[in-house]
């Protein structure tokens, strides 16, 4: 950031108390003697059991840590009795020790401060930087007011942190997982059923007779029972239809492959629509009891024929017919998955509308073989004094976008950038478990809102780019080291599992837990945290449900009863849906009312200049976005990404297998480091393809610097989402340079 006030400075040796090791042959017996843990079987009946759930993604598989009284952890494996994973972890779940045993782990508390007239990292105590966040906590309340100080947040953490926020008076609280990637679809389903999908998501994989893939990449996103329910519908026969210009690992499994030209699935979704009215292949009992505005809905497909989006999608009509009559040959076992991120092009919500709408007149919601009715059990609150009302906040910051239903990232990072015009100015953050600079497009945004800033604190495991611009760094220990609040999520039946510490934490990290803890008690919020140790929390939680904590230690997942009903809508039965009409709402009186289309329309969006092709970017089983990517387990199985390139360009621009490439984007912005070329037909002509979370230049990340290009860097063109502020990333184009343009690498 040049000479910046807030320039980022790489953590040295001098913030982690040394010079670290580099990878070595020490290093590399250390790994081994991982891989053998897992091998001696027999030597777990001498190893301590730890019931945890996993925090490597938002799955929150629960398992079983066995780990020795020196403090080792030996192996992650499964619950069986939990209905996120059936007893089975993916790569990512049993790589997850790797988090643990990273060397490169944020050690000690760090601040930033001027050593011979240069701005560096210091160590310091806990109490010295507690005291210092506290102090500039309260210069900010007293001066701006507690609105001021915003949270930026992911992951179990974020809950701890969201807890001290409300109790000091901030509701200015937001996190990537929304606007960045799944909210989209929460509005659109919310619009048309009254219910978010949720997570994980209520659909019926395991009964279903055909399942619809669009641009929803399962086993490569590793969503675990999706994943394994996948596989036995796959053995049972369904059929599985994948809309996707890459052969993803799921289109591989289907019969039909739809390679659809990028940024055309609405029209898609739209012309099969009009099959399924026009033929009279629709569920007539179910639209006609549960659904509103399917006049509207007919009439306004007319135009949308097969032969009209064979033009838009380059997808045959035959192809575009066949597959709506499948559909509708298994339905109401059909699923159309509402998929995760969602963020495209900037018309995701009215997407995830066509979507959800496809699925209401296939009479999938509510159907075996569809999406069942989802149940979780509610998490008694611990007690504490009413939080204080704030003068504004999340809602205020994000007002234009009318159905937001969570703190937009963007938006709150906009108005940390100081103008006349901004009403809900942010003055400070507080960054837990989130990499922003690897999951907020538009680099200069974010540069410019955090050079602003007037204090800057960030939480995390390891010493991801974030926290290079901050002025306190906190080191929060693993999940594998701490108590976090009790699992409950949505699925066929009510769960709960227990995450509590199999090991001590390493070096001077911290739970989030603790942190936030302390933190209050020096703003003087103590009644909000009556408790000496969040185990204190969780047994006196559990006590109120009925169950103990010395119960859930020896189970680590307890199901309950349904209470709400029945999975699945019985023949007739009367059912009122949580909209305006009450009703499944093909036509949305809600978005009419605010002046949106209430019914989705093809619009179409910007296509790459000759010499581009449009960035797409996806997940690899091995890693959960940034995160994980010097973990050294899971660095093993895949250490950096690949340009995925057709054939006929690779003949154009004399592209061979394994040559490294940068890219430049349509706006000048050019790849840090090299991404090596992968030669395939498995990519359309128009696109390339990479993972997404590779490309670090924080060279303390000893296994992931400088490995493949970082996607993020080369989105800096953003299609914001009107309907609920989903910042749409699909919308750039890259050209690829076979020589390094910069000559120099960033580091």
């Amino acid at each position: 950031m040049g000479t910046s006030r807030r320039k980022f400075i790489k953590i040295s040796a001098l913030g982690f108390g040394g010079v670290a090791v580099a990878a070595s042959t020490m290093e590399s017996l250390g790994v081994n003697a991982y891989l053998e843990g897992l091998a001696l079987e027999n030597s777990l009946e001498k190893l301590k059991q730890t019931a945890t759930y996993c925090e490597v993604c938002f799955w929150k598989c629960a398992g079983w840590v066995h780990s020795d009284n020196d403090g080792n952890i030996h192996k992650i494996i499964g619950n069986d009795i939990d209905p996120h994973c059936n007893g089975r972890l993916c790569p990512r779940g049993t790589g997850g020790v790797g988090m643990y045993t990273d060397t490169d782990r944020l050690k000690k508390p760090l601040v930033r401060k001027v050593v011979n007239g240069e701005e560096t990292f210091v160590e310091t105590s806990w109490d010295e930087a507690l005291t210092l966040i506290a102090t500039k906590m309260k210069d900010i309340k007293s001066v701006y007011g507690a609105e001021s100080f915003g949270l930026l947040k992911h992951g179990s953490p974020g809950s701890h942190f969201e807890h001290l926020f409300k109790a000091y008076g901030s509701d200015s609280i937001a996190e990537p997982a929304y606007a960045q990637c799944r909210g989209p679809r929460e509005t659109g389903f919310g619009l048309t059923f009254g219910s978010w999908v949720g997570s994980p998501e209520p659909t019926d994989i395991r009964d279903t007779k055909c399942l619809v893939l669009i641009g929803s990449h399962i086993g490569e996103n590793m969503h675990n029972s999706q994943v394994q329910e996948m596989s036995d519908a796959i053995d049972n026969g369904a059929t599985i239809i994948t809309v996707d210009p890459r052969l993803s690992t799921a289109a591989s499994k289907s019969q039909h492959w739809l390679a659809i030209k990028p940024s055309t699935d609405i029209a898609l979704l739209l012309a099969w629509m009009n099959v399924l009215i026009n033929e009279n292949l629709y569920d007539k009992e179910y639209v006609e009891k549960y659904a509103f505005g399917f006049d509207e809905l007919k009439a306004h497909v007319q135009q949308y024929t097969p032969e009209w989006a064979y033009g838009v999608t380059t997808i045959k009509p035959e192809e575009i017919r066949k597959t709506a009559r499948i559909m509708a040959a298994a339905a109401p076992a059909t699923i159309i998955h509402p998929g995760r991120h969602v963020t495209w092009y900037g018309d995701d919500t009215q997407r995830a509308r066509a979507m959800a709408i496809l699925n209401g007149l296939l009479g999938s919601w509510g159907r075996r073989g569809g999406f069942y009715f989802k149940e979780k059990i509610s998490i008694p609150k611990y007690p504490h004094p009413p939080y204080p009302t704030p003068k504004w906040g999340w809602e205020e910051i994000g007002e234009k976008y009318p159905f937001a239903e969570m703190g937009i990232t963007n938006e709150l990072i906009q108005a940390s950038i100081p103008s006349e015009e901004n009403e809900y100015p942010i003055k400070a953050w507080l960054v837990a478990g989130t990499n922003l600079n690897n999951s907020i497009p538009n680099k200069k945004l974010l540069e410019e809102a955090i050079e602003a800033l007037d204090f800057m604190v960030v939480v995390d495991t390891m010493p991801m780019e974030i926290t290079g611009y901050a002025d306190v760094v906190l080191p929060e220990c693993t999940y594998l080291e701490r108590y976090d609040g009790i699992r409950s999520a949505t699925n066929r039946e009510p769960s709960i599992a227990l995450r509590m510490p199999a090991v001590e934490p390493k070096y001077d990290s911290k739970p989030a837990w603790w942190i936030a803890k302390q933190l209050g008690e020096r703003l003087g919020l103590q009644d909000f945290f009556k408790y000496e140790d969040f185990k204190e929390v969780i047994a006196w939680q559990l006590k109120q449900m009925g169950t103990s904590l010395e119960e859930m230690e020896k189970i680590g997942v307890k199901k309950f009863p349904r209470e709400s009903g029945p999975m699945y809508l019985d023949e007739g039965q009367d059912h009122e849906f949580y909209t305006d009409s009450g009703k499944i709402e093909f036509y949305s009186t809600a978005l009419e009312s605010q002046g949106f289309d209430p019914m989705p329309k093809y619009t179409r969006h910007p296509e790459p200049e000759p010499g581009y092709y449009r960035l797409n970017y996806g997940r690899s089983p091995m890693h959960t976005f940034s995160r994980t990517v010097n973990n050294p387990n899971l660095n093993d199985l895949k250490s950096e990404n690949d340009l995925w390139i057709n054939p006929k360009v690779a003949r154009i621009l004399n592209l061979k297998k394994g040559q490294y490439v940068w890219l430049e984007n349509q706006d000048g912005v050019q790849s840090s480091f090299p991404i090596r070329v992968r030669v395939t037909e498995r990519i359309r002509w128009d696109s390339v393809y990479m993972v997404h979370g590779f490309g670090h230049n924080n060279k303390k990340l000893g296994r992931a610097h400088g490995k493949g290009a970082s996607d993020t860097q080369l989105i800096s063109q953003v299609a914001i989402d009107p309907i609920m502020g989903g910042t749409g990333m699909r919308g750039n184009f890259v050209k690829i340079l076979t020589e390094n343009p910069a000559k120099t690498v960033e580091v």
